[in-house]
């Protein structure tokens, strides 16, 4: 089975309902600094994991910019332990912290301001962590891909060279029928829906391809 473009498969997921019990544009407390917070905190670990650090920075009235930066990096190592690397993912958040105060002032000014360069240039954020930023917490038309995109469309036959020309693709399909301001809800929408079929038909590492065949076959080439 062959996928035309994105929007086949977008249209697709969207008949499963995969996101009938998630928030609204999938990730928790979209569009705030805790959006920031959760996307460094995920990194090599189960969300699960970083619901529990959350919580306990939630305890400790630390999920906003200001009191963060602030934070005792001994103090906020212990409460992001559960998320694992919490040495280098404390010192990572601190210095974000501190960096988007100094170049921002505020959370609300670095939302509308920030762009992928800038984020790239920061300690301990990549590509993925840039682009979750972007997305979830900046409200911006930006895909967010990983390895959940990557191993869904190889069932697909699709393999992709780097993480940019995965996300091209998936962003291209859905650019070229929408307009620009509905992209950003879309593109979220989109990647949370990926995560979430792919969490349910995983089978180890890779994504069946008889699951993927099956739950989505018939969905496909069929208009919304």
């Amino acid at each position: 089975m062959e996928l035309s473009d994105s929007l086949e498969l977008f249209n697709a997921l969207e008949r499963l309902e995969l996101l009938e019990n998630s928030p609204r544009l999938w990730w928790p407390e979209y569009g705030t600094f805790e959006v920031v917070i959760g996307a460094i905190l995920t990194q090599n670990t189960q969300w699960n994991r970083v619901q529990i650090s959350l919580e306990n920075l939630a305890q400790h009235n630390l999920l906003n910019l200001e009191s963060l930066s602030q934070c005792d990096n001994e103090i906020l190592m212990e409460l992001i332990r559960p998320s694992g690397l919490f040495k280098a993912k404390a010192q990572n958040l601190i210095r974000l912290s501190r960096t988007i105060v100094e170049d921002f002032g505020s959370f609300e000014e670095f939302a509308l301001n920030v762009d992928r360069e800038w984020l790239l240039s920061q300690k301990g954020i990549g590509p993925e962590t840039a682009d979750s930023i972007l997305c979830y917490a900046c409200g911006r038309s930006v895909m967010v891909v990983d390895s959940y995109t990557a191993r869904l469309l190889n069932a697909f036959g699709y393999e992709f060279e780097s993480y940019d020309d995965l996300q091209e693709w998936c962003e291209r399909g859905i650019r070229t029928h929408f307009e620009e301001s509905h992209l950003p809800e879309l593109f979220a929408h989109f990647h949370g829906m990926i995560v979430e079929y792919v969490k349910r038909n995983s089978q180890g590492k890779s994504v069946g391809v008889d699951a993927c065949y099956n739950a989505l076959n018939s969905k496909i080439k069929k208009p919304l």
